[in-house]
């Protein structure tokens, strides 16, 4: 492995949502705040959305950790359940007890009783859905109805959405659209622009242990980016190849040559190059022509 190669401690680029490699880039620093001040608000519904890949679970982690005393947190990552299972789902992660044989009333009636006590208490129950995009309709319908608990001063439950762009789709049916209504505030996640790249990268390797800024050159963190399109989770995967293929050379550095290898051996990067290469290109052509025709054109009087 590279790690000793490199001057690492532990493994830069890893898949799986390790708050510890949170990046505090503006994007999702943004997210995480307008979720925090939304939930500080007692809000009942919330959405985050974002390409496949752009840090959601990442950022839905970083919630959990950061929501202090009195929120209780309940997590749901694969929503894709039935009415009843969702209740049940909730009522697991709430830590409420119930017979296997449970109908759903019952179960409704369960967590209906424990989150009236937990507001009596001045608990805020916070439900995180992650995946929402696969929630089916009647389940989405029936998390609506879960938002109609609530006192005089307050929602019993407060809900967050996490889910790609297919989730907006889902909320645009107009046999939902009184959910959609109730969604008060709304973040779009986005892709990383060329300078976030840099910045992605080198906070991934400093919090790994490396302490040189010129691990990667300016050519190489051009290609991350543009073979990437920005997106966390392709640059991880790419950044990790490259790092491979410069250990593999004896290579102290990786640029543009080890991210195109790597580019070269990942599947969605492919998908997207070609289209992606075309309109770099175009774009150059645009530039130049313009250049050239400012260069021999008369000057125009003022």
């Amino acid at each position: 492995m590279y790690l000793q190669h490199f001057g690492l401690s532990q493994p830069p680029f890893n898949l799986t949502p390790d708050t510890e490699f949170f990046c505090d880039l503006p994007s999702h620093r943004e997210a995480l705040n307008v979720l925090l001040i939304a939930l500080q608000s007692g809000e009942g519904f919330i959405k985050i959305t974002g390409p496949v890949g752009a840090g959601k679970t990442l950022l839905c982690r970083k919630l959990l950790n950061e929501l202090p005393p009195p929120f209780v947190t309940a997590y749901l990552p694969n929503p894709q359940l039935s009415p009843a299972g969702l209740h049940r789902a909730i009522a697991d992660e709430l830590g409420i007890g119930y017979p296997p044989d449970c109908e759903q009333s019952h179960t409704l009636a369960l967590l209906t009783r424990h989150l009236l006590e937990a507001a009596n208490q001045g608990r805020k129950i916070v439900l995180i859905i992650d995946e929402a995009q696969a929630m089916p309709l009647e389940t989405l319908e029936n998390l609506r109805l879960l938002t109609n608990l609530e006192t005089e001063k307050q929602k019993l439950l407060q809900i967050v959405l996490f889910g790609q762009a297919e989730l907006d789709q889902l909320l645009g049916q107009k046999s939902i659209r009184q959910l959609r209504q109730r969604i008060t505030f709304s973040y779009p996640l986005k892709p990383l622009n060329r300078l976030q790249v840099r910045d992605y990268v080198l906070h991934r390797l400093r919090i790994a242990g490396n302490t040189h800024t010129d691990l990667i050159s300016v050519p190489g963190i051009f290609a991350l980016h543009f073979y990437s399109q920005g997106i966390p989770r392709l640059l991880n995967i790419l950044t990790h190849k490259a790092l491979l293929a410069a250990y593999g050379k004896g290579l102290s550095r990786i640029g543009w040559p080890q991210v195109r290898l790597a580019a070269r051996d990942t599947d969605a990067t492919q998908e997207q190059t070609p289209k992606r290469l075309f309109n770099y290109l175009l774009l150059c052509l645009l530039l130049l022509g313009g250049g050239v025709y400012w260069y021999f054109s008369p000057s125009l009087p003022l």
